[in-house]
């Protein structure tokens, strides 16, 4: 399997009801920076209680992956963000579980490699972020959020996923909007945030990325920036292994097929897309961009970790990840 990945509320928009007309209507508050349409779904602080551990919730049926086969296929918009949206409810207890201790509670790690934005930043200059509207997309249990927040930022952590954002509300998320939404209707006004990020989050599990790029570019203020983390395109030539069995080319870079995971009958329960680096940049530019950095972190010493497919070994010769930095004129 390739893998990307308070006291408060969490407001959910079903992707199927989104529209570009009513992102900017009816709108009404959340947290005490924000407005957006009424919430679908609220949860109050009470609700955090309930979530103490990251064991798998019993009522979470993950037969489905347990079973699924791997194949390359075409999967369009809409069954990519169902089978995502499924995929990481019955998956998010176990990712928080594996990773939390590496991403930690309350730090902004742009992938596998470990590069951090406190000393990156690639949003700007941590002194830059005090009073800044950041929107955090695929913000999984809102680490990254958490870490903005003490810089003084004003962050909005928004997931496809109400199992991930239930694990923000676990660990704590005050001073965080939780949204739960899908990146390609973002529920919001044009021009509400002056930031806006994704570590390994959306854009990879996206059939149409420039729908995204271009959403986030609305309601991104004149001068603001986007910065977002994926795996480094060149891997998917590789087999997803982290030894010496993941160094040898076994397809082409450039066969863009999405990666699927399916069940018995055909459902994809996972989906990835791949762009070839060319693509990325031609998709940053077709949604409104204009891109200033591409970062390709290196694997450091310090870091022994194992994820997935990324590893000491491939690190040291292979990029994993690849950070695009796009600014909006």
């Amino acid at each position: 399997m390739r893998e990307g990945a308070h006291p408060g509320r969490i407001a959910a928009y079903p992707a199927q009801e989104l529209s570009h007309e009513a992102t900017g209507a009816a709108l009404a508050p959340i947290g005490p920076h924000l407005t957006t349409r009424e919430p679908a779904i609220q949860e109050s602080a009470a609700d955090a209680s309930v979530y103490t551990d990251v064991s798998v919730d019993a009522s979470v049926d993950a037969s489905a992956d347990n079973d699924a086969v791997a194949t390359r296929r075409d999967a369009g918009i809409a069954e990519s963000s169902r089978a995502s949206r499924g995929w990481w409810d019955r998956n998010a207890d176990e990712y928080q579980s594996d990773h939390g201790a590496f991403l930690g509670d309350d730090r902004f790690v742009w992938g596998p490699e470990g590069l951090d934005e406190a000393e990156a930043g690639l949003l700007g200059p941590a002194s830059s972020l005090k009073g800044a509207a950041v929107l955090e997309l695929g913000a999984g249990a809102a680490q990254c959020s958490r870490w903005l927040a003490a810089q003084g930022a004003r962050p909005v952590a928004l997931d496809l996923s109400h199992r991930q954002l239930q694990h923000a509300l676990r660990i704590g998320a005050e001073g965080v909007g939780l949204v739960e939404a899908d990146a390609g209707a973002l529920p919001f006004a044009d021009g509400s945030f002056d930031l806006a990020c994704s570590a390994y989050g959306a854009l990879p599990f996206v059939a149409d990325p420039v729908l995204v790029l271009r959403e986030v570019r609305r309601v991104l203020r004149p001068g603001g920036r986007f910065v977002f983390s994926v795996t480094h395109p060149i891997r998917w030539a590789f087999p997803d292994e982290p030894g010496p069995e993941g160094l040898s080319v076994s397809g082409s870079y450039f066969d863009r097929t999405p990666y699927v995971e399916q069940d018995e009958h055909g459902h994809a329960v996972y989906v990835e897309h791949h762009r070839t680096v060319g693509d990325r940049v031609r998709d940053v530019v077709a949604g409104g961009f204009r891109l200033v950095n591409l970062v390709e972190p290196e694997w450091p010493e310090w870091n022994t970790e194992e994820w997935g497919g990324w590893s000491p070994l491939r690190g040291s010769l292979l990029p994993g990840t690849a950070i695009f930095v796009c600014d909006r004129d």
